[in-house]
């Protein structure tokens, strides 16, 4: 059995696959498998995925029977992996040479602790490096580990006996389904965040949770939110209400605003010189 298994949910992405499976190939820890669980794509991401891994044993295919979404994929792909050890990467990112050497040490030398993550490279959509998003250690239940500001993020993995106490991965969850898992890890077990730069992550146009889908991703968080308050029996409406009322009121503000300059009461007021602060609103 391998030491660790790289989980790899596929969605029409086998333009981006090369790299991916570069960095794996890459690794400094050899004893790794490669589960790869393609979603029902329409384009030909099997015939690239195929033809890219070659006849390396350590990559192995699987295929839903028709599109199931990112949630069913990800639970499923954990039920497929051989390994104890697991971590999700995604077919349009990478990871550093020295990750798996360094999560699957972190995990040997805590054996208590259910998630290891680590902190995460922002690139471009050729993969090029740009920024550090550094993630956070969650002691408690509190705020942080609802990671609204990214505290857990990739290169995220888990022990699978750990993760296995929980409700595991939500199906119905169509984007942020790690905001869920994430939480869940942290409710079953202790988890510790590594100060290293381990995940490449591809910003592009057809990102799930990035650019056009960002607004989606919030959503989906929320739903995960809501989940979560469920399961604990805690009330989070006042956390609603700070992060969205104050910015429903302010986008009120502006177009009352916006109304009154377009006023002609306020635009003669203007060119009578009546109104000074005119130009600035």
């Amino acid at each position: 059995m391998s030491k660790f298994s790289v989980l790899i949910a596929n969605y029409n992405n086998g333009h981006f696959f090369e790299k991916c499976i570069q960095s794996l190939v890459a690794q400094t820890e050899t004893d790794w498998e490669a589960a790869i669980l393609d979603d029902g794509s329409v384009d030909d991401s099997l015939e690239v995925i195929k033809k890219i891994t070659g006849d390396d044993p350590r990559f192995k295919i699987h295929q839903n029977d028709r599109n199931r979404g990112i949630g069913y994929t990800k639970r499923k792909l954990i039920e497929l992996a051989e390994a104890e050890l697991c971590g999700f990467l995604d077919p349009d990112d990478a990871l550093a040479p020295h990750a798996l050497d360094i999560v699957i040490k972190t995990h040997r030398d805590y054996p208590e602790v259910g998630l290891v993550y680590s902190n995460l490279i922002f690139c471009d959509e050729h993969l090029h490096p740009k920024s550090v998003h550094k993630g956070k250690q969650i002691t408690e239940l509190d705020e942080s580990y609802f990671n609204f500001n990214g505290e857990i993020s990739h290169f995220a993995t888990l022990k699978k006996r750990i993760y296995e106490k929980t409700s595991g991965i939500d199906q119905f969850l169509k984007i942020a389904e790690d905001k869920d898992w994430y939480m869940k890890m942290c409710e079953a077990a202790p988890v510790k965040y590594i100060d290293e730069d381990l995940y490449l992550y591809r910003i592009h146009n057809n990102g799930i949770s990035t650019t056009k889908n960002t607004e989606k991703a919030l959503y989906w968080h929320w739903v995960a939110l809501i989940k979560m308050a469920e399961r604990r029996n805690i009330n989070i409406e006042d956390l609603f209400v700070q992060n969205y009322v104050p910015r429903n009121k302010y986008q009120y503000s502006l177009d009352k605003l916006e109304r009154i300059k377009n006023s002609r009461w306020a635009q003669l007021g203007n060119r009578l010189g009546l109104f000074k602060i005119f130009k600035y609103l």
